[in-house]
């Protein structure tokens, strides 16, 4: 770093300008990991209300409003990581708008109970609005220290942003009955804006940085999904003497996690990222990765309240708050990315074939969760053996070639 690089650096106050997309070294920042952090505590609030509604018999209310309440939390967050990935100077206000985004979600953490309990989501939109404000407050510094076709991209997600929270207010006047179609409605709207405001000039955030904070998320998300399990057995056993029902839970929800955390990661993605078109349909898709992986944790509870008699529900149907999750988050985890480096029917059909199985589960009574696990764990083995025997054949054949 030169030393004119390094005084501009320790300005209290930067222009906010791009970054580039082939910046060398690029890796998430202890701020953007801190605001991991704080947005997982909003993902634990959700899940912990989908347990209470699950485990009431309310699962169609419950995962509407889980829905609901987890795009607020996503679509915030992926906003905010693909302008960092682009823009973060790391000054000092751009840290206090950042910390403002933070205090948001912990003010919409704090409104998801009422959200769940009583229909009141004044809270869940305040906070949501607050960080929505912070995020429009960041674009307009774009468009303040750019010009052209930059800072017409700029104001455009800053007025895209900020017409938006008009539409939200609907939450907190249509009767509930209407409530799920504006949320459709302005989902929609919401997507829309980065798609607009970036069809002439695209941000430079960089691809490799963004998988790595995706792939961070899913791991924070995957371990609140272990801690929320951990927790549910313990007090299941503190409170009863049942661990023949739950020790099976408890291996089959490790296998899942282990399994997820596998599949996920078993592969690099930022490769795969060259383009806008591509970048959207995959962090869009991201909504349903996090939302299963928050929904198994979730599950796991459920399905240790059924197993010590505290749940009303069937067992087939806790069984299925742990296995539809995980088939949808398999299903997922292929279309966005591990199909992209499967050769052949066989590896493609290992991840659907793995979901179908998943489902089939469901049936299983008592043993539901533990034979889905040794599903998951199955899957790994199978496509980890798949892929090493491509492996070997195409270094055979290299090495034929090369003889020849």
């Amino acid at each position: 770093m030169t030393s004119s690089t390094a005084r501009d650096h320790a300005r209290p106050l930067r222009k906010l300008t791009a970054r580039g997309r082939g910046e060398a070294h690029r890796v998430a920042s202890p701020l953007e990991l801190f605001f991991d952090l704080c947005f997982v505590v909003a993902v634990a609030q959700a899940g912990v209300q989908l347990v209470h509604a699950v485990a009431e018999s309310h699962a169609g209310e419950g995962i509407l409003n889980y829905a609901m309440v987890f795009f607020a939390i996503w679509w915030a967050w992926m906003n905010f990581t693909w302008f960092a990935s682009a823009y973060d100077n790391d000054d000092v206000l751009y840290r206090v708008v950042t910390l403002v985004q933070i205090a948001g979600v912990l003010v919409l953490a704090a409104g998801v109970s009422r959200a769940f309990e009583d229909h009141d989501f004044v809270v869940v939109w305040l906070g949501y609005v607050i960080m929505r404000f912070a995020l429009s407050w960041q674009w307009l510094r774009v468009a303040w220290s750019a010009e052209g076709p930059e800072r017409t991209m700029a104001l455009r997600y800053a007025g895209g942003v900020l017409l938006c929270q008009v539409g939200w207010v609907g939450l907190l006047v249509l009767p509930e009955g209407a409530r799920a179609w504006l949320f459709l409605v302005m989902a929609v709207l919401e997507m829309c804006v980065p798609v607009y405001a970036e069809k002439d000039h695209p941000t430079t955030w960089h691809p490799h940085h963004i998988a790595e904070r995706f792939g961070l998320f899913t791991i924070i998300v995957l371990g609140e999904t272990i801690a929320a399990a951990t927790v549910a057995v313990k007090s299941a056993v503190d409170e009863s003497d049942a661990l023949g029902e739950l020790l099976p839970i408890a291996v089959g929800g490790l296998l899942i996690v282990f399994a997820a955390w596998w599949i996920y990661f078993v592969v690099p993605i930022h490769g795969h990222l060259r383009s806008n078109q591509q970048s959207f349909v995959w962090g869009y898709g991201h909504y349903f990765v996090f939302a299963s992986a928050a929904a198994i944790g979730a599950g796991l509870e459920v399905a240790v309240e059924q197993a010590v008699g505290k749940a009303h529900l069937s067992t087939p149907a806790a069984s299925a708050a742990v296995t539809l999750p995980t088939a949808l988050y398999l299903l997922t985890v292929w279309v966005l990315h591990a199909r992209h480096f499967k050769v052949g029917l066989a590896q493609q059909l290992v991840l659907p074939g793995a979901a179908l199985l998943m489902i089939c589960c469901t049936f299983l009574g008592d043993w539901a969760v533990l034979a889905a696990g040794l599903v998951a764990a199955l899957t790994v083995a199978t496509g980890t053996t798949l892929t090493a025997r491509a492996a070997a054949r195409e270094s055979a054949a290299v090495a034929s070639d090369g003889v020849g």
